[in-house]
């Protein structure tokens, strides 16, 4: 299955709602749009009564033998209280095999994930190893224009999911600035 065109942007919409309830952890949060920056959306928001500044994007394209997935983003996060700083979380939208790796490809830099089902939703994300790990891929995604993300899930199923990367330099100097207060 691929998905691609104007679903791309109902998929938009979705994940920014999940996104919204992933990160909105305080009764009272107010999640507010700070900018959209071509294919990338940069948020603020709070979580356990400090601010919480993130971007996201969905693929613009999806690819794997699967009838049924959930929601598919990266986002890219900043929690100043907890001296976080450009954190790289890739959902899969499904549960990931154990003990699997998730391979990133940006214009030729390939970057490995480890990978970790949730409990509470059954779902999988990814991250990269350590804080150098996400210092390297921000930088490659600063730099890039495409980011390819392939993962295995629980069912051996093999997905291809392919972002743009234009915006994000922009998305992610706004997210820096609105986390900065």
């Amino acid at each position: 299955m691929t998905r691609t065109g104007p679903l791309r942007h109902a998929i938009a919409a979705t994940v920014f709602v999940v996104a919204t309830v992933l990160a909105a952890a305080d009764a009272g949060a107010e999640q507010r749009v700070i900018g959209t920056f071509t294919d990338w959306t940069a948020f603020v928001d709070q979580e356990n009564g400090n601010r919480l500044c993130y971007i996201g994007a969905a693929p613009e394209q999806e690819e794997g033998d699967y009838t049924r997935r959930g929601n598919t983003y990266t986002l890219v996060t900043i929690r100043p209280q907890a001296h976080s700083h450009g954190v790289v979380t890739v959902e899969a939208g499904y549960p990931y095999r154990d003990g699997s790796t998730v391979t990133v490809e940006i214009d030729g830099n390939a970057f490995e994930l480890y990978t970790r089902n949730r409990d509470g939703d059954g779902m999988g994300d990814a991250w990269a190893f350590g804080d150098d790990g996400d210092k390297a891929l921000v930088r490659a995604m600063r730099a890039g224009r495409t980011m390819v993300v392939k993962g295995t899930s629980s069912r051996g199923t093999r997905t291809t999911d392919t972002y743009s990367l234009l915006g994000f330099t922009a998305a992610y100097n706004a997210m820096e600035q609105a986390c900065r207060g």
